[in-house]
């Protein structure tokens, strides 16, 4: 079974039963139901036009729906509605399912989490750990929010910024999660950028193809994490390096400066730097200094710590990093700094000498982390500073 296939026909397919008049959550319903059909009958039974069989399934799943719970007369009109068989259109309603999950009438949160299932094919679970929610208080929000949007029509777009947390999202998601979208999304970023003149999204682009220009360096052979500073930089992708910095200049050139924008700028000075020692730090801080007043993110002043440290030295690092302590978002909700926090803090500590503390704080973070990979990694270092104190 394809499973890459049916990601990518899904959204096509969704927009398909919307244009026909199926309301979003019954269309978003039947089309889960068409894929679930596809998955039990296609290894013994391929299909010759995929598409169009997932078309045709779910909007006889729809209908039969309907059939179940509306009047006579619309059952009939949406009978007659139903066109004959036949190639599947070939256009792509990807784009136009995004705006409408990012319909004004739902809060920002609720548009991510709703385009992530019903376009993103992301489960429940990947977007509920994607916002530290239980994944049944995911579950109602998603419903919420389908409920909110059915009968809305791709003629009412969303907001503009608003989709562009959610392919930065999905992008992050298939960068470092089980589910790779990361290529879905840099396809959909460009289709968008095509389509509207906006510096913000030329920005996203632009942050997303130099993040991915490294891909195939950010994981060992293993599957371990390998940190940007210890990276093979020649393995890097100069062709999406080049790509990604002409994107930029041209955004930055219009001076209407977004987050975005900022974040692909400091992305590209790391890609700049021939070695880990070269980068550009002093220049990196003063970037994130940008995005603070942008944003005012912890996130962003948890960043710019590492920044700090590494431009100014370990100590400077610290005292940033003891300044958003009290206000840093938790995981717990009782005020604990979430595991990220506790990382670079041990490793401003480590290279500020004290390996006592840097120790005990990777391993803290390590019993925290959010998946294996970066569990593995914090148990190393705790691992390797504590094997260095006993000699």
């Amino acid at each position: 079974m394809d499973e890459a296939l049916l990601r990518s026909l899904t959204p096509s397919v969704l927009g398909i039963l919307v244009r026909r008049g199926a309301d979003f959550a019954a269309a978003e319903d039947a089309v889960q139901e068409a894929l679930v059909e596809a998955v039990r009958v296609w290894p013994a039974d391929p299909p010759r036009d995929p598409k169009g069989w997932l078309i045709t399934v779910a909007w006889r799943r729809f209908l039969d729906a309907t059939r179940a719970d509306t009047a006579r007369r619309r059952r009939e009109d949406l009978v007659d509605e139903e066109p004959a068989p036949g190639p599947a259109p070939s256009v792509d309603d990807t784009l136009q399912l995004y705006f409408l999950c990012a319909h004004p009438s739902l809060t920002p949160s609720s548009a991510v989490a709703l385009t992530l299932r019903a376009v993103g094919g992301l489960t429940t679970r990947q977007i509920a750990q994607a916002y530290l929610v239980p994944e049944a208080t995911m579950a109602q929000r998603i419903s919420r929010a389908k409920r909110t949007v059915s009968g809305v029509r791709f003629d009412q777009p969303g907001d503009v910024a608003t989709v562009l947390r959610v392919l930065y999202l999905v992008f992050n998601e298939g960068y470092s999660g089980d589910v790779d979208l990361a290529a879905e999304a840099i396809r959909l970023t460009r289709q968008l950028a095509a389509a509207i003149d906006h510096p913000e999204v030329a920005g996203l682009l632009a942050l997303m193809l130099l993040h991915h220009a490294r891909r195939a360096t950010r994981t060992a052979p293993d599957g371990s994490l390998v940190p940007l500073a210890e990276q093979d930089r020649g393995r890097w992708d100069t062709a999406s390096i080049a790509e990604g910095v002409t994107i930029l200049q041209a955004a930055l050139a219009r001076d209407r400066l977004g987050e975005f924008q900022a974040q692909a700028a400091i992305a590209a000075l790391h890609a700049d730097a021939p070695t880990a020692e070269e980068t550009d730090w002093v220049q990196i801080v003063e970037w994130y200094d940008e995005l603070v007043g942008l944003t005012d993110s912890p996130v962003v002043r948890l960043n710019r710590a590492v920044a700090v440290g590494e431009a100014d030295g370990p100590r400077a690092g610290l005292a940033a990093l003891a300044a958003l302590n009290d206000s840093f978002p938790s995981s717990s909700g009782r005020g604990h700094p979430l595991p990220r926090y506790t990382a670079v803090a041990a490793y401003l500590h480590e290279r500020d000498g004290d390996l006592t503390t840097a120790a005990r704080l990777y391993a803290e973070a390590a019993h925290k982390a959010p998946n294996l990979a970066e569990r593995d990694y914090l148990t190393r270092q705790a691992a390797r500073l504590n094997a260095h104190r006993s000699r």
